[in-house]
C-alpha cells in the first residue's frame, strides 16, 4: 500500500455509504490523530485502539443523522506523488465554512481553522464535509 491515509479515508467513505456502524482500520499515529480530529468536529461518535489482535487496529464508530451518514464527503488533497502545501493565508474554506480541512503542521495535525488561528501552514491532507 503506497498511501495509507488515502486507504483510511476510503474505508470510512465506503463504510458510511454502506451504512455500517463501525470500521476497523490498521493503526498508525497519523490515522489516530485524524480520527481524533474527526471526533472533535462531530463526524465520528468515538474511536478506540483495539490491541487484541496481532497488529493493533483503530475501531471507528460512525455517526448518522437518521439514515444518512454525517460524513458526506472525504477527499485526499495532498498525495504521495503530488504534495500540497499551504501557508496560513492560503488555507481553504471548505463548503463555505461548513466543512473542515485537515492539515499536518509543525505543531501536529489540526483543522484549518485552528491552523489559521495559530498562524501556521503545512501540508493539506484532506477535506471533510
Amino acid at each position: 500500500m503506497t498511501d495509507p491515509i488515502s486507504d483510511f479515508l476510503t474505508r470510512i467513505r465506503n463504510a458510511a455509504k454502506a451504512g455500517q456502524q463501525e470500521v476497523l482500520v490498521p493503526f498508525s499515529k497519523m490515522k489516530s490523530e485524524i480520527a481524533r480530529i474527526l471526533q472533535e468536529e462531530g463526524y465520528l461518535w468515538n474511536y478506540e485502539v483495539d490491541t487484541s489482535a496481532a497488529h493493533p487496529q483503530l475501531k471507528l464508530k460512525l455517526k448518522y443523522q437518521g439514515k444518512l451518514p454525517v460524513v458526506r464527503h472525504l477527499s485526499r488533497v495532498s498525495k504521495p506523488g503530488l504534495r500540497k502545501y499551504v501557508s496560513c493565508d492560503e488555507i481553504p474554506r471548505v463548503l463555505g465554512g461548513l466543512g473542515i480541512a485537515i492539515l499536518s503542521t509543525s505543531r501536529g495535525l489540526m483543522t484549518g481553522a485552528r491552523a489559521k488561528k495559530a498562524k501556521v501552514g503545512g501540508e493539506l491532507l484532506a477535506t471533510v464535509w
